[in-house]
């Protein structure tokens, strides 16, 4: 499989049975126990994110692209402290809901501004690019290229997350633990820190906060990198 058939397989899968799989897991309805680990952990690494920005006390002044926004966990918290938020997703479907839900806690369709593109059809500048979740749909040679990609749109920070290539978890991945049974989404691919670093390096990008979120199926290591 190369690159592009990743790609089509994390839009198709996200557009179909993928969709309403994970719109439960990022909703408050009934889940099994599997998915209500993932859905905490995956609200833990929200949570972390939302107070790392809050922390500096500029919210209201920042312009934040949240690339592979889902459902919209991420912008509308952030779009309720004021941020201007451009969220995007490779699935229509998660974007149709995103808006939806941004509608019903927000009552505007102003901000956030919801799209359908992948990563590499993002264009704009923002002070702030963030992308959590997205990285375990794609090999390394292909986070490389999108990461550079996401780092060309921030003007001063990005804040990522991805599935961490330790021992211990490529055991559980080997096993066909790391989403087990029903849960299981696309092809998970784990990536060594070191080569994360690099890459934001290598584009002017030092770490300055990280965090790591993990729970029983739920793993989840964020880099927060300046200018």
């Amino acid at each position: 499989m190369n690159a592009a058939d990743d790609k089509t397989i994390v839009r198709e899968y996200f557009n179909s049975t993928g969709f309403d799989r994970w719109q439960r897991i990022y909703g408050d309805g009934q889940v099994n126990k599997v998915q209500l680990d993932i859905r905490t952990g995956h609200q833990q690494t929200v949570d972390t994110v939302i107070g790392w920005l809050e922390a500096d006390q500029n919210l209201a002044e920042l312009s934040i692209c949240d690339a592979g926004c889902g459902v919209g966990s991420l912008s509308i918290p952030l779009a309720i402290d004021g941020a201007k938020v451009y969220a995007s997703d490779i699935s229509a479907k998660m974007v149709s809901e995103a808006q939806d839900r941004a509608v019903q806690v927000l009552f505007n369709t102003v901000n956030p501004t919801f799209a359908v593109q992948d990563l590499e059809s993002l264009t704009g500048n923002y002070d702030t690019v963030i992308c959590l979740d997205v990285l375990i749909h794609y090999p390394q040679e292909k986070a490389d290229e999108m990461i550079s990609h996401l780092c060309s749109l921030a003007q001063s920070r990005i804040i990522l997350s991805f599935a961490p290539k330790t021992f211990f978890l490529t055991i559980l991945k080997k096993i066909g633990s790391f989403f087990p049974g029903p849960s299981k989404a696309t092809r998970a691919y784990l990536h060594r820190e070191v080569d994360v670093v690099k890459i934001l390096e290598k584009n002017g990008f030092t770490v300055q906060r990280q965090a790591m979120t993990q729970t029983r199926f739920y793993f989840s290591r964020l880099l927060e990198a300046t200018r």
